[in-house]
């Protein structure tokens, strides 16, 4: 991946980018990106509440701390940590945590959509057929999880029994194993019983895309990038595609779309482009990542025992 966002660049125009940026728009990014991870931590505390009550203190530390090690480590293992984490502190169920976080993301990929669509309305941009069949396709896939998820909040021992139904291979143990997991974790799903913190949380949802909206365009300014505010939404659709490919951080397909986004959509030279991606990743990923460690070792946790923890955290499920 870094292959190709390297390849046929030329690296005196890129360092000449970087050095001529503006440091007080990339001080406003990393701000920005700060905050984001506050409006995460409210979040999460509204999609908890139906299951217990959480503190913003702990909900804000997991969730640094679970970012950090999706960065930092292979395999995304924050996911599973960082709910892991969170039912350890509160006395949660492990299951039950886990299933805000599936919520979240279900609630990330609408926003997405949501604000990809404000885009295609307000700013009539010919975006391309494949772009547009994309969103379109991954609006069908949120509609269904939502579905998936209502279903499953609403009955959660049939949704225990049609497990137990599929595993009869399985000896008694580990069937009955599998479907105490599926209906607690359906338990988790009680947000969507609840209509208030579940707008809450998909107000919150919008904010936090706003926000990381706000930090690429502060950050694409500082490189003289002049797109519209509303015009990163585009640029977010192709970030969440970069940052999806397995590699820790979303290291290289995140440079590689955000170049692309901006040379293909807004025009930008390539220099430019791969100098702003390289300084919008550290934005992103260095200052959440130095906090991360530091609540880390304020824990006594390191990234070797995070790495140890996930199967303790997988079995906890």
């Amino acid at each position: 991946m870094l292959w190709w966002f390297f390849h046929n660049l030329n690296f005196h125009e890129v360092w000449r980018a970087i050095e001529s940026a503006h440091l007080g728009l990339i001080g406003a990014a990393v701000l920005v990106t700060l905050v984001t991870y506050v409006v995460r931590a409210f979040r999460w505390q509204a999609l908890l509440r139906p299951i217990g009550h959480a503190t913003f203190r702990n909900t804000f530390r997991t969730t640094v701390i679970g970012f950090t090690a999706t960065f930092l480590l292979p395999g995304r293992i924050g996911e599973v940590l960082r709910p892991y984490l969170l039912a350890k502190a509160e006395g949660f169920n492990t299951a039950s945590a886990l299933a805000t976080v599936i919520v979240e993301r279900v609630m990330d990929l609408a926003s997405v959509l949501l604000l990809f669509g404000w885009l295609l309305l307000t700013e009539g941009m010919d975006v391309g057929r494949e772009v547009e069949v994309a969103g379109a396709a991954s609006a069908v896939l949120a509609v269904a999880a939502v579905g998936i998820l209502v279903a499953g909040a609403g009955h959660p021992e049939r949704l225990g029994r049609w497990a137990g139904g599929l595993v009869k291979v399985l000896p008694v143990r580990a069937r009955e194993a599998v479907q105490r997991f599926v209906h607690t974790f359906a338990e988790g799903l009680a947000v969507m019983r609840r209509p208030a913190p579940l707008i809450l949380a998909f107000v919150l949802s919008v904010l936090l895309w706003l926000s990381i909206g706000l930090g690429i365009w502060l950050t694409s300014r500082a490189f003289d990038l002049t797109f519209s505010f509303v015009g990163s939404f585009l640029v977010v659709m192709f970030l969440v595609v970069g940052v999806s490919m397995p590699t820790p951080g979303g290291v290289g397909g995140f440079h590689k779309m955000y170049q692309f986004a901006v040379t293909t959509f807004f025009g930008a030279a390539a220099e430019a482009a791969a100098a702003c991606a390289i300084v919008l990743h550290a934005v992103s990923f260095v200052p959440i990542s130095i906090m991360g460690l530091i609540f880390m070792a304020q824990d006594g946790l390191t990234l070797g025992g995070l790495r140890r923890m996930k199967s303790t955290a997988e079995a906890a499920k």
